[in-house]
């Protein structure tokens, strides 16, 4: 394959070592751990530009490292580390940098003071006599002990986080390693097997690992290698929502991964079987085994299980229940409505489903009555907090609290608090915008719910499959065992929204008029045809900052939310949230704010701005998709407060992977959720992702005002595209055949040793 002449890399005849102190980060990636710094040599000759694994490099640390002088054709010369190992700083300005760097509560300011008082002899003093920092102004006994502790730490992890910079981890990495495996010999644990870094550094793919395998002299064919790389296949397949994979596709995956011979990839395959790093699965109708990561396979036979047993539960019919009469001036339920609420309360699992305007919230809020009523103690819940503000207004019911809150994660156990050994204490279980659960977040609610309890599953069908593993709401309709109720009638309060019924259109596969409302009159669908993606971007900032606060009056900071269908790109998430943040919260003297390096994602956190977690912290109690916004800021303890629904969060500057900033956030996140003005781009460039249900849920997330721009042709694309990928589950098979478990595939030996 021929190299690209850009990326060719000329080397020169010299191998050098280069020792030096780092002035400053040139480029940084935290995903794959490249970085290019610039060194001030220690031999005097100058300033040199270093690239490798140096990643999170801060200025002032003093490196040695070992490569090779190249030519880039693009950025000159250059010299390519190959390792590298962690000195102390020597002059006075590293000292500062290194000091800002690592010790808690000491800021640049601090720090300068330190180095004034003590000069070069500072880390002597900090290593032998730190009670000498008392002499600085601004250093009592309580910062001192911080100080001290931290420096104890830092001394202690420095010959671990050598041993990883010179087998490729980036600095920042090395770190994080070293505070993960605290009290732990690193190199012992790394060298035994490099693949843990995947399952227990987040950042660390599987790739990552195979390489430093690789510097450690493990044999290409190793059991822990063909092992880690087929649970790495797995982990692919679940991210696309699967939770399984037939045999012969995860091997011919697998195969393209690590390019093994067939005999070697068996035989690890064999072996991983036998050690259950994978679950292999013979189901009677299968062709092949099916494998699964354990524990989803764990997961679907267990929720399988706790229905299975629920659905056997019997409560007293309707009838039996007493219903006040209709009130007047309350909207009469129509036919499928009731059927919907008479359903909910007399059996033991059931589902209603619908568009938008149908009425779900309608019959939502007239079974909790009932239930209420009866003296039946009820619950409501939601998988994300909007979703569950939303059910407690709906339900007229504020006690409505997201999965994870209601079932309450006990930090001691790392387990959920409310579980089959400690059911919740209710008798009617309402569950809203059930199409967002994935399977490991359904098996918990599931074993939480208490035999006496009916269990209500609301949401609509046509929504995007959950952003986890598994098609839930999917697959309990299709079991045909659990009674599901259709709501289709839409309302004539709803009938005259241009919003509903453009869903319902696209819905139905008709692309719905593109024509905006008469010019002087405004209404509450608006197309703009834009071909071209950068003129989308231009238009659509100018449409948040200006058009739409100016001519519907509408707050971009709290009202306006842009969907978009991807992260990347010139009307990506990454883009558009960067010129979003220019324009709605600029830079003032007022405004604090704290920059981290990311490589093309180097981000600014600044007071106001608009942030959305995405991975579930329960040390933080704060989950997956939640919204917030940054209140304060601290620069001298890099750290910043986001205030939630419910919470308000420290968030330091390792903890900001978790966020993500929020004026443009993916069609798939914003599940759940519903908010005045929605604005979403479609361009063809947004080929992979157009399809009927990711344009639906767009739309179905507005309350007052749509607007789409973009192209009409990737419009027409996306509702004629009614084929999204289907997902490979087994929870409806289980369902439907309650007494027929699969057998799991045994190792050759396993078979030998069943048979003596």
């Amino acid at each position: 394959m021929r190299i690209p002449q850009e990326q060719q890399l000329l080397p020169l005849p010299e191998e050098n070592e280069l020792t030096g102190e780092v002035l400053r980060s040139v480029f940084s990636n935290p995903e794959n751990g490249y970085g290019v710094v610039v060194l001030k040599r220690a031999d005097g000759k100058g300033e040199a530009m270093l690239a490798g694994s140096l990643s999170g490099v801060m200025p002032g640390v003093e490196l040695c490292a070992s490569g090779q002088w190249v030519d880039h054709p693009r950025f000159g010369r250059q010299f390519q580390v190959a390792t590298s190992r962690f000195l102390m700083p020597r002059s006075l300005a590293g000292i500062r940098k290194y000091l800002a760097a690592v010790l808690p509560g000491v800021s640049d300011v601090t720090a300068e003071a330190i180095v004034d008082r003590f000069g070069e002899g500072t880390l002597e003093v900090i290593d032998k006599t730190p009670e000498k920092l008392l002499e600085v102004t601004g250093i009592g006994r309580n910062r001192l002990a911080r100080i001290i502790e931290a420096w104890k730490e830092e001394a202690a992890s420095r010959e671990d986080v050598t041993f990883l910079l010179g087998i490729g981890i980036s600095y920042r990495k090395a770190h994080e390693i070293v505070a993960f495996y605290k009290g732990y010999s690193v190199e012992q644990v790394v060298t035994a097997n490099p693949y843990r870094l995947g399952k227990d550094i987040e950042g660390i793919g599987f790739l990552t690992c195979d390489k430093l395998a690789g510097r450690l002299g493990i044999d290409p064919e190793a059991q822990i290698r063909v092992a880690a790389g087929l649970a790495h296949t797995l982990l692919m397949a679940s991210q696309e929502g699967n939770v399984f994979l037939p045999k012969s596709r995860l091997l011919a995956d697998t195969q393209v991964l690590l390019r093994l011979s067939d005999e070697a990839l068996d035989r690890g395959y064999q072996e991983a079987i036998a050690c259950n790093s994978i679950s292999s699965m013979i189901f009677p109708d299968s062709e092949e085994p099916l494998c699964y990561l354990p524990e989803y396979e764990f997961q679907e036979r267990s929720l399988a299980a706790l229905l299975n047993a629920h659905l056997l539960n019997s409560f007293p019919p309707f009838d039996r229940l007493k219903s006040r009469p209709q009130l007047p001036g309350e909207i009469e339920l129509n036919q499928e409505q009731l059927l919907a609420v008479r359903t909910a309360l007399a059996a033991p699992v059931s589902i209603i489903t619908g568009g938008p305007g149908v009425g779900k919230t309608t019959v939502v809020r007239r079974i909790v009555e009932i239930a209420k009523e009866n003296k039946l103690e009820v619950k409501l819940a939601a998988p994300t907090g909007r979703a569950a503000k939303r059910l407690a207004e709906s339900a007229q019911d504020p006690s409505a609290a997201t999965i994870h809150r209601m079932l309450k994660f006990d930090f001691a156990t790392k387990r959920f608090e409310f579980n089959q050994d400690n059911p919740l204490k209710c008798d009617l279980l309402v569950v809203d915008e059930v199409s967002m659960l994935d399977l490991p977040l359904a098996k918990s609610l599931l074993a939480a719910v208490p035999p006496q309890a009916r269990l209500v599953l609301v949401g609509d069908k046509d929504q995007l499959p959950s952003v986890g593993p598994g098609a839930v709401l999917h697959d309990l309709i299709e079991c045909g065992r659990i009674p599901v109720v259709s709501l289709w009638r839409i309302y004539r309060q709803a009938s005259g929204s241009r919003i509903i019924t453009s869903a319902h259109e696209v819905n139905e596969g008709h692309v719905p008029s593109l024509a905006n409302p008469p010019k002087g009159t405004t209404g509450e669908f608006y197309f703009y045809e834009n071909d071209d993606p950068l003129g989308c971007q231009d238009f659509l900032v100018k449409l948040c900052s200006k058009g739409i606060p100016e001519f519907f009056g509408y707050n971009p900071m709290e009202d306006i939310q842009v969907l978009t269908p991807m992260r990347k790109g010139e009307c990506g998430t990454i883009a558009l949230n960067r010129r979003l943040q220019e324009v709605l919260n600029p830079p003032s003297p007022e405004k604090p704010e704290l920059t981290l390096a990311g490589g093309d994602e180097t981000r600014v956190f600044r007071l106001g701005d608009r942030v959305m977690q995405i991975k579930n912290n329960y040390d933080n109690r704060v989950f997956n998709g939640d919204m917030g916004r940054i209140v304060s800021v601290d620069r001298e303890q890099h750290s910043f407060r986001v205030a939630f629904d419910s919470e308000t969060v420290v968030y330091r500057s390792n903890d900001c992977k978790e966020l993500l900033h929020a004026y443009a956030i993916t069609i798939h996140k914003s599940q759940g959720c519903e908010f005045p003005v929605v604005v979403t781009p479609l361009l063809g460039q947004h080929y992979v992702m157009l399809q009927r249900n990711l344009l639906y849920t767009a739309i179905t997330r507005a309350k007052r005002l749509y607007i789409l721009t973009g192209s009409s042709q990737a419009v027409r694309r996306a509702v004629q595209n009614n084929t999204p990928m289907t997902r490979m589950t087994r929870l409806a098979w289980r369902l439907m055949n309650p007494g027929v478990p699969p057998r799991r595939e045994r190792h050759p030996r396993q078979q030998e040793f069943d048979g003596i």
